[in-house]
């Protein structure tokens, strides 16, 4: 029998910053493989609201040269290292925001390696050989094993993929702060991501309250699991929950106007956490407060940053077991520009995820 033809790696690239959603297929070099890397083809890749602050450079410069964006991915093993374990040519896989890390330092050995200060994002960064890393709107990508994630059966591929961000961006900073059956987890934004924590957080055995602008996505919350829903233009909406949530997760890149985080920080039971895993452009700092908006409660302010293996495979088995469905649109992935635009006008209800069409899988 043959060997299968080597990966061709293309992908939809950013070519021009003025003209950021109308993307070209470029093709591009990999990272050097190495002997704990996997390498994937890819089928899906969801598309997150880091793309859309990468490709508007509203986190900062973009580096000269194509930028392929995309890092909620999944797709099938085509090539394992001669050290990896427990993965092999053939099984269904999914890659997140990271792709390796230094594995030496003291966040690696305790299981940490997301918060590595030497973690290698997948997109608009290098890896460690010097090659820029490019993202999941592509044929293929290499990854350290730990950063590598096994698919169960039971999780469609399309569903998993914005699992990979989306999912795994809310499930960790629940799992850390003891989300789960006598809590009470307050959902700040229910887009992309905030859709995500209502659902975990229900699946997890949470009371649940979701906090939206309005009531336009009112019924869809509740249809999430949400237990309760708060239309934050309500005057004072925070007051008839003082002193009552035990987690508070933030998702929105910016507070809107009526709310203030001494408000929200009101909310939280003695020592409750408020998590905020919405990341604005750099010139959007969080809302100044008093350490009596803190002491009051023993409520503590804090954030978060993609997940773990053990996260993620906690996630992904949770999903299956609870039939955890993400609400999607997906699309082919030469009309990435669409999903683009539409998530940056607001529409997307609540994950756009892209098909792989540049060479597809079988």
């Amino acid at each position: 029998m043959s060997s299968p033809a080597p990966l061709e790696f293309k992908g939809y690239a950013m070519t021009d910053p003025s003209a950021w959603s109308d993307l070209k297929i470029v093709t591009f070099q990999p990272k050097t493989f190495g002997p704990e890397d996997v390498e994937l083809a890819i089928t899906h890749c969801g598309v997150c609201g880091s793309d859309l602050h990468v490709l508007n450079q509203s986190w900062g410069e973009t580096r000269s040269g194509p930028v392929i964006v995309g890092h909620e991915i999944i797709g099938k093993v085509t090539r394992v290292g001669e050290k990896v374990k427990g993965l092999r040519p053939g099984d269904r896989v999914g890659v997140g925001g990271g792709v390796t890390s230094c594995r030496d330092c003291r966040a690696c050995n305790e299981g940490y390696e997301n918060y590595c200060p030497q973690l290698v994002i997948g997109i608009n960064a290098a890896h460690y050989d010097g090659v820029p890393t490019q993202g999941g709107f592509s044929t293929g990508i290499r990854a350290h094993e730990r950063f590598v994630f096994p698919i169960p059966d039971k999780i469609e591929s399309r569903h998993a993929a914005s699992m990979m961000c989306g999912g795994i961006t809310v499930f960790h900073p629940l799992r850390a702060n003891g989300c789960g059956p006598g809590k009470k987890v307050g959902v700040i934004g229910i887009g992309g991501v905030g859709h995500y924590a209502v659902l975990f957080a229900k699946a997890m055995g949470a009371e649940v309250y979701a906090f939206t602008r309005g009531t336009a996505k009112a019924d869809d919350a509740r249809r999430m699991g949400a237990d309760h829903v708060i239309d934050t233009t309500t005057e004072e909406f925070w007051k008839p929950y003082n002193f009552s949530l035990d987690i508070i997760l933030s998702t929105v890149d910016h507070f809107g106007p009526g709310m203030s985080l001494p408000s929200i920080l009101s909310m939280l039971y003695v020592h409750g956490k408020y998590i905020t895993v919405g990341l604005p452009p750099f010139d959007e700092p969080l809302p100044a407060i008093h350490p009596f908006a803190l002491a009051r409660n023993a409520s503590s302010v804090g954030s978060s940053f993609l997940g773990t293996k053990e996260d993620a495979v906690a996630m992904l088995e949770l999903a299956a077991e609870k039939n955890v469905v993400p609400w999607i649109e997906e699309l082919p992935m030469s009309q990435a520009r669409v999903a683009l635009e539409g998530l940056k006008a607001g529409n997307a209800r609540y994950r756009y995820v892209l098909r792989q069409d540049i060479s597809p899988v079988m």
